[in-house]
């Protein structure tokens, strides 16, 4: 009843309104731009002013550490390749989602629904925040490191305005997005020209014998490429958003193809800057590297870079609630989540109950709050899905020939990703076991009890629980089923 109203009020003001759409469905408004911007906002966040740290502990040198570097992001990209297959042949939103359900059936997807929604996309979101709010009050405590109390309710505090601007408009978010990109890109021209500019003035001391000490074992490479890939995380987002990219079969290809390698680039020309005015020792002990890099080289005006590091990682934070508000709407419309989860808002057509339930997700893992745990259980969830989807690649290339494929990557290419995805997920768990590796396991194999009491058998008194919820919830935030383009 409560639905129909809803749907009532809306028809009412598409008749006074002649500007609005006339479905309540998620809008085509991304075009080929804030397809580039949300690829680099969302993969410069946090990672390269964090994770330059981690790899060079795993690897002890600056050689090996700048090889690590330049294999991420070529892998990165053969990656995204096979998701621009994927995405142009599937052209849903969710990511991962519909493909494992196109090539596996619905229980890799669920469980795939089931871990990016409580571990692999919240903790992401988590940990950028984190970062955020560590380089922006670092100014505010100089010599010592900020309090953690402090640090974490400035991540909360993040994460609720986040999800706000996103639960309001789709075109505030983008245009959100495509300012704090142009911002990042400024800090990173500031780093990188900063950097040329001391090797072209002779510092290139810490360059030289950079292999030496290297004391590398398969687990220190596999940790190493753990917190580079970090760094390249998001070179997948785009594929969570296809149903609202413009022209998708032109404009997904083309912003992977831009955007991973400008970044890439970027990356290795930051690190060589970091290496011109800090020895690795030095490199190791800094507190943040970006914020010791501007001290060194930027002084009076070093309060610019965390600054404009807590502009990128607001952007890539942004970035990221955007792209997995949209996982947990397509899994809600398939059945696999809670309805409401993929209603839409009457008013403002976001799926705002699903980034609402994200931001909430995200909050709660502040309160552990330790970035390098988080990084390490994030990426043996997150590596283990993406070689499975370009398994499925491979799968429907025998198994739906009779799809559409306007990209088709060689298939060495998925072999290749796959075989490092192996690598990724068995090398740490072999050579140092840990139990947050079993922890992760096992709460992505309890997501299948889930699956069998609430997806596959509908108990009857599952559904009588969650229909009130749903009706109430529907009513308070003025949310109704997404409706099919005529």
């Amino acid at each position: 009843m409560e639905e129909t109203n809803l749907r009532k009020r809306r028809e009412d003001e598409t008749s006074t309104q002649s500007n609005e759409p006339k479905t309540t469905s998620l809008q085509k408004e991304v075009g080929l731009l804030s397809g580039i911007c949300i690829i680099v906002g969302t993969i410069i966040g946090s990672g390269i002013f964090i994770s330059p740290k981690s790899v060079l502990s795993n690897t002890e040198a600056v050689g090996p550490c700048l090889i690590i570097w330049a294999a991420c992001g070529i892998l990165a990209t053969l990656g995204a390749l096979c998701f621009a297959e994927l995405g142009t042949m599937i052209t849903k939103s969710g990511g991962e989602y519909p493909y494992l359900m196109e090539a596996f059936g619905p229980i890799p997807a669920y469980l795939f629904s089931w871990t990016s929604l409580f571990v692999i996309k919240p903790s992401s979101f988590a940990i950028i925040c984190l970062s955020f709010s560590e380089y922006a009050s670092a100014p505010f405590y100089s010599g010592c490191k900020p309090p953690e109390i402090v640090v974490k309710c400035l991540a909360a505090a993040a994460i609720l305005l986040i999800t706000m601007v996103n639960a309001l408009s789709v075109r505030l978010s983008s245009y959100v997005q495509n300012v704090f990109t142009a911002a990042k890109l400024v800090i990173v021209a500031i780093i990188i020209i900063s950097g040329l500019v001391l090797l072209a003035q002779g510092n290139t001391k810490n360059f030289e014998n950079s292999f030496e000490g290297t004391k590398l074992s398969v687990g220190a490479i596999g940790l190493a490429f753990y917190n580079g890939l970090w760094a390249y995380d998001g070179w997948n987002q785009l594929n969570y958003i296809t149903e609202e990219l413009k022209n998708p079969f032109r404009n997904l290809p083309l912003a992977i193809i831009i955007g991973i390698p400008l970044v890439t680039g970027c990356y290795i020309l930051i690190n060589v800057s970091y290496f011109t005015v800090m020895t690795a020792t030095e490199l190791l002990q800094s507190q943040a590297v970006a914020v010791t890099f501007g001290d060194r080289v930027l002084y009076p005006a070093s309060w610019i870079v965390p600054l404009f590091v807590a502009f990128s990682t607001i952007g890539a934070a942004n970035g990221t609630c955007f792209t997995a508000g949209r996982l947990v709407y397509v899994a809600g419309r398939e059945g696999h989540m809670l309805k409401v989860l993929s209603y839409i808002s009457v008013k403002r057509l976001t799926p705002a109950p699903a980034i609402i339930f994200y931001g909430i997700i995200a909050i709660i893992y502040i309160i552990p709050g330790d970035i390098n745990s988080l990084v390490n259980y994030f990426s043996f969830a997150a590596w283990l899905f993406y070689g499975l989807t370009v398994l499925g690649l491979i799968v429907m290339r025998f198994t739906r020939k009779e799809l559409e494929r306007p990209i088709k990557v060689p298939i060495f290419i998925p072999i290749l990703v796959i075989l490092v995805s192996l690598f990724l997920v068995l090398a740490p768990i072999i050579s140092e076991p840990a139990l947050e590796y079993l922890y992760c396991v096992l709460f992505m194999l309890s997501g299948i009890i889930f699956y069998f009491l609430f997806v596959h058998y509908k108990f009857g008194w599952a559904q009588k629980i969650s229909k009130p919820i749903t009706m109430h919830l529907q009513m308070l935030m003025e949310v109704v089923p997404s409706e099919e383009a005529p």
